[in-house]
């Protein structure tokens, strides 16, 4: 057990490893799809070269078979990015049970029909890391990560923090996250698709580093104002270019342990402040994960 979070390690009853702990940072840009990917490529080109090419090995078809990621893979990716014909991307290593590099991006077209249907979709893209990458480089090596990632893109909120590396689809993953998530509420369950039809310009949730712009930094009042009512010593609000800003709560990312007493007051505080933006997802009907659920992790550091 790392003294920030635990050593998460959940297997199937063939050993395939469904579950496991690991970082995520996503991001929320109400733009369409030939706006973002430009930015996207900047961000994936950072990603890359902070983990290696390597990590990414395996690509997703459209039929959700994945195929070795070589170099000619790469090209035919980066030329189906920019065409506009596709929305859907999906990366990651493919030493699966062991580690947890991946890219996923979920583009929007947000034209006026898709909008007149879907007044709040959004494109999101999130980036995966394991612990260990953590462990190896630090917080500091990874929050600057975080930030080169954050630099391109155009994003309205975004969050990066301890998540479930895991595949919500899979059979028994809802059950076993839901034994797992409200003991730790630092940790993130990873449902961002679902999230990016509904969320708009407001934020998914508090997590280590919480990543705002407009419009919901300029009606807490600019930096200055968001700095202003954030008391934690440990909480920082830094600036970034094009009227954004980051929340850092912490050194490191913090899981929490309720059983243990551990409720992370500086992640409370700031989604109470952060609570008239707050996004709430439609409820879930399913019986391993309820609406009654959901709300309480939804609410997990208000109630």
């Amino acid at each position: 057990m790392n003294n920030h979070y635990p050593r998460i390690r959940v297997h199937t009853s063939t050993g395939y490893l469904a579950i496991r702990e690991g970082l995520s940072f996503t991001f929320y840009m109400r733009r369409p799809h030939h706006e973002v990917a430009p930015a996207l490529l900047r961000s994936l080109d950072a990603y890359c070269s902070a983990v290696g090419p390597e990590a990414l090995s395996l690509y997703s078809d459209q039929e959700g078979d994945f195929h070795e990621m070589d170099s000619t893979a790469w090209e035919q990716f980066r030329r189906e990015m920019l065409a506009d014909n596709q929305l859907i991307f999906h990366l990651k290593d493919a030493a699966r049970n062991e580690q947890g590099y991946e890219f996923r991006y979920h583009g929007k077209v947000l034209d006026e029909a898709s909008l007149a249907l879907e007044p709040d979709a959004v494109s999101v893209v999130s980036f995966w890391l394991p612990t260990e990458y953590l462990e190896e480089h630090g917080p500091r090596r990874v929050c600057e990560l975080a930030l080169e990632l954050a630099a391109p893109l155009p994003f309205c909120s975004g969050q990066g923090g301890l998540n479930f590396n895991c595949e919500l689809a899979s059979p028994g993953v809802w059950r076993a996250v839901r034994g797992l998530c409200f003991r730790y509420p630092g940790m993130d369950i990873p449902w961002v698709n679902r999230a990016a039809w509904h969320i708009g310009t407001r934020v998914r949730g508090v997590a280590w580093l919480t990543f705002l712009g407009q419009p919901v930094l300029g009606e807490l009042g600019e930096v200055q104002g968001l700095r202003s009512r954030l008391h934690s010593p440990e909480t920082t609000v830094q600036s970034l270019e094009g009227e954004r800003a980051v929340v850092t709560l912490g050194p490191w990312p913090e899981a929490g342990d309720t059983e243990q007493g551990n409720i992370l007051p500086a992640y409370r505080e700031l989604a109470t402040v952060l609570e008239p933006w707050l996004y709430h997802d439609p409820p879930l009907q399913d019986d391993d994960f309820t609406p009654e659920d959901m709300l309480r992790w939804e609410r997990r550091f208000l109630d």
